[in-house]
């Protein structure tokens, strides 16, 4: 007889069996988690679970990974379990760690011995892992394991440091189902009909004679195959591939056989197993099965039969589940052998039910039950069951108590449905929340960048307004404005905004002074665009917007510097290129003598120099714009600006020769660097304290307030345009956007303008104005850098796109807009600077005098 799906359904259903198995709740203990190797203690496989920041962060293998080497993470989960989904991430380490694996493999054994290597429904045994250190990438496996022990093992195409934390998501396997055994699928090659493969193509066991036994596959991975079996589920696979079929005519005994061997003794009550029966085209569930148990694998087969008879449907083609009932009959082992009713049959999925399957926990007569499930009905529909609440919990039914369970069943499948619509809900309101910045419809709001151009015409300075060069349209407000009044002033700007950012309370400098900046309180020293001169670089940036009149001061001055013999001059490298020249690294011969400098030491002795070369071809602006910039770098004397030590002018290339510190850049000092710990020390790794950052970040505040001093506003300061000499010496550069290391800097506005927009102050981006307290935003930017060993770039979850957006939030000012995070080497004061130095408005950020009495003081109470 045929006993069609109840309300028992035990079959798995992958769509719901996802519970986080225990790595980051602590369900599974560190003793349970093993690796290969580990870098220190610190990062040892204990320390390899998701969204914890524990010891140093996360699990590393020892050394740098090779693509040869193979160094895993272990988890041993005790019993069998359903694994549906793996969820990985890098270490991020309270933004100190920058280590994380681009792609990984699992291995899997269900005893400890044998262990598998699983593969996609392509073959493909690399998964993609993560791009950052900090977002977990959830990645279903499809198909699912079922297994007890776990391998992670990180993979790569270049030797690299790998960092890894986990989760393992699924349900338990009740069934105890370790292998089966069944004859090889076969396949339809009809006229008019695609070729239909019902093979067993995910089987992990062994193959031999036409016959595969040892291990699982596809039918128990949880996938029920559709009433037409020519179709499949969307896994970009042949027609067929959910099911496994065989044909009559190629068995004499008119049945094929099934074993199962099971993790221990059961006591089974049923099995179900889900059919096509498509009669039109010759296939049709079993007529009957007839089952053998076995105590024990080395025991013989009882000679006691259970069977069932079913009754064949000539009207209904759908797929359904047949449930055959064991009797309680115990045993390790089954043999059943199913009988053919037509030409063809085929099964995609086979699930057991046993007395420890059926599972619930009582507390006043209520229980949880073992697993979801998905089946279809007589008429075809889908019934599911709900999750349990817990995967772990193992108890026995109570059979005197049928009725009150069958009560409580209903009334927790209820609430559990009412749990699951909220979580979707929370984690639906959670996403949305989570996507940073806020997006708005087009239609809502429309505003474009304002950039400007400039060009000098003679000795005047004249301002040219072009057309913006971005022409990204994004929202900025609900109220919609038409795009062209946006250009001068934005709507809704509250006053003190308009005081800070638009062009009605400028101050006119008093340029015949060279008194530092007081602050922002009542003065805002911003220039209005005709004020300004920006002089083009040689690598295409603006090496300093400075007033016109100040230009016009320090150009009618000749150049301060001698004439540097060009042939004394040796190229050892290529720092960087851009629009109009090269930056180079050169040893210059007997410098020190050409400036002048006495010394016990020979002054004949090669110096490394930068050496900013502008191209023959270069434009007559770029020409006059490079003249301008020797003549004004001349005049910059400070210990922590970069000092332009002799020219090259009497015939081209036109060349300017600066210093170059022996440390190179600020930002690939510190990244390579550890922060400093007794390890650390005792290890001999490079490392930095909190008093060697604030001697710099204070050596740096030094030279911005000499160049505030001037008037001058740099745009463009970030640690890669701070060098770094001996004992922490600090000096302000600008060859950074040169260098193709930091081409992820800076975002190319239609091919033409390029601007480090991580660095920069929301009205900087959004209007085009570059003042001294926009630098000192740049400041606070830089100064998380340092304070993050400059182990990520500034908002690294955030693209491009989100960061300009994210400067629209800022504009709003509702309390949306993203902010860095402290890093875990930055004080408390330092990082309450840095939120000062990213007001929203102008006269609330502090002055670089104000700045570097403070970090003064700090680095006093540091030593």
């Amino acid at each position: 007889f045929l006993i069609y799906i109840s309300l028992f359904s035990v079959s798995l259903f992958p769509a719901i069996c996802r519970y986080p198995l225990g790595m980051h709740e602590g369900t599974i203990q560190d003793e349970d988690i093993t690796a290969s190797s580990q870098w220190y203690d610190s990062t040892g496989p204990q320390y390899a679970r998701l969204q914890r920041e524990e010891g140093d962060g996360a699990w590393c293998p020892a050394c740098l990974l090779q693509p040869e080497d193979v160094q895993f993470l272990q988890i041993d989960l005790h019993k069998l379990f359903f694994i549906t989904l793996i969820g990985t991430q890098g270490r991020h380490a309270h933004a100190t760690g920058k280590e994380f694996a681009r792609a990984y493999r699992i291995d899997y054994s269900r005893d400890g011995e044998r262990w598998l290597s699983w593969k996609d429904r392509q073959g493909r045994q690399a998964i993609q892992g993560n791009i950052d250190t900090y977002d977990v990438v959830l990645k279903d496996l499809r198909p699912p394991i079922i297994a007890r022990y776990v391998r992670v093992i990180p993979v790569t195409e270049l030797p690299m440091t790998i960092c890894m934390r986990l989760e393992l998501y699924g349900c338990a396997w009740f069934d105890g189902l370790e292998s089966y055994s069944i004859p090889e699928g076969g396949t339809i090659a009809a006229p008019g009909y695609p070729i239909v493969f019902l093979n067993d193509s995910t089987y992990d066991g062994f193959q031999k004679n036409r016959h595969l036994y040892g291990g699982l596959g596809q039918l128990t991975d949880g996938v029920l195959g559709l009433d037409d079996f020519t179709q499949s589920h969307q896994y970009r696979v042949w027609p067929g591939y959910d099911y496994v079929g065989w044909k009559n005519e190629n068995f004499s005994t008119g049945s094929i056989e099934m074993e199962f061997q099971f993790d221990r003794q059961r006591n089974f009550t049923s099995m179900k197993v889900h059919c096509n029966n498509m009669f039109s085209k010759g296939v049709k569930i079993f007529q009957r099965v007839e089952c053998l148990f076995k105590p024990q694998l080395i025991a013989e087969w009882e000679s006691e039969t259970v069977g069932a008879a079913t009754v064949l449907d000539d009207k209904n083609p759908s797929a359904r589940f047949v449930t055959i009932p064991l009797h309680q009959r115990v045993g390790k082992a089954i043999l059943c052998r199913l009988y053919f009713a037509d030409s063809w049959m085929m099964i995609s999925e086979i699930s057991f039910q046993s007395g420890e399957s059926l599972l619930f926990t009582a507390s006043s007569h209520c229980f949880e039950y073992r697993a979801p499930g998905s089946a279809m009905n007589t008429s075809g529909g889908p019934e599911t069951l709900m999750p349990p609440t817990n995967p772990w919990t193992e108890e026995k039914v109570d059979d005197s108590s049928t009725s009150i369970l069958v009560g409580c069943l209903v009334a927790i499948i209820l609430l559990l449905l009412i749990v699951i619509v909220i979580i979707l809900w929370k984690q639906y309101v959670q996403k949305r929340l989570e996507k940073a910045p806020r997006r708005i419809l087009e239609e809502d709001a429309t505003v474009r960048l304002s950039f400007y151009s400039y060009s000098i015409v003679g000795s005047q300075a004249q301002i040219h307004q072009a057309n913006p060069t971005y022409e990204r349209v994004f929202p900025l407000d609900l109220e919609y404005c038409q795009p062209a009044p946006l250009l001068h002033k934005l709507p809704e700007l509250s006053q003190s905004a308009e005081d800070s950012a638009c062009s009605g309370d400028y101050a006119e400098p008093d340029l015949t002074k060279s008194t530092p900046h007081q602050g922002f309180q009542n003065n805002v020293s911003h220039y209005a665009e005709t004020d300004i001169v920006s002089l083009q670089g040689v690598t295409g940036n603006n090496t300093y917007a400075v007033p016109a009149l100040t230009v016009d001061l320090l150009t009618k001055k000749d150049i301060s510097v001698g004439e540097f013999p060009r042939q004394q001059l040796r190229l050892k490298e290529k720092l960087g290129e851009g629009q109009f020249g090269e930056v180079h690294l050169c040893e210059a011969d007997n410098l020190l003598q050409f400036l002048g400098r006495s010394s016990t030491e020979s002054t004949s002795h090669a110096v490394l120099v930068a050496v900013k070369m502008l191209r023959s071809n270069a434009t007559k602006s770029a020409r006059n714009d490079f003249l301008k910039e020797i003549k004004i770098m001349s005049r910059l004397k400070d210990p922590n600006i970069i000092r332009l030590l002799g020219v090259c002018v009497r015939d081209d290339p036109l060349c300017m020769i600066t210093e170059y510190m022996e440390n190179g850049d600020l930002h690939q000092f510190l990244s390579q660097r550890e922060s400093s710990t007794p390890f650390a020390l005792s290890h001999n790794i490079p490392c930095v304290s909190c008093a060697h950052l604030l001697l710099m970040a204070t050596q740096i505040a030094s030279g911005m307030k000499y160049l505030a001093s001037l008037n001058f506003v740099n745009r463009d300061l970030a640690t890669r345009n701070c060098l770094v000499g001996n004992c922490y010496t600090i000096k302000i550069a600008d060859f950074g956007m040169s260098r193709n290391l930091y081409s992820g800097d800076y975002y190319r506005i239609q091919g033409r303008a390029v601007l480090p927009i991580r660095w920069m102050a929301w009205e900087s981006i959004l209007l085009g104005k570059f003042t001294t307290a926009s630098d000192v935003w740049a400041f606070g930017v830089t100064l998380w850098e340092m304070f993050s060993l400059c182990k990520e770039q500034p908002y690294s979850q955030l693209s491009d796109e989100q960061v300009i957006e994210n400067t629209g939030e800022f504009f709003r000012n509702q309390g949306r807009q993203i902010y860095l995070s402290q890093t875990l080497l930055c004080p408390n004061p330092v990082f309450n600077l840095m939120l000062k130095c990213w007001s929203r408005d102008i006269k609330d950020r502090p002055a670089f005098d104000i700045i570097h009495h403070f970090l003064a003081e700090q680095m006093n109470g540091a030593i």
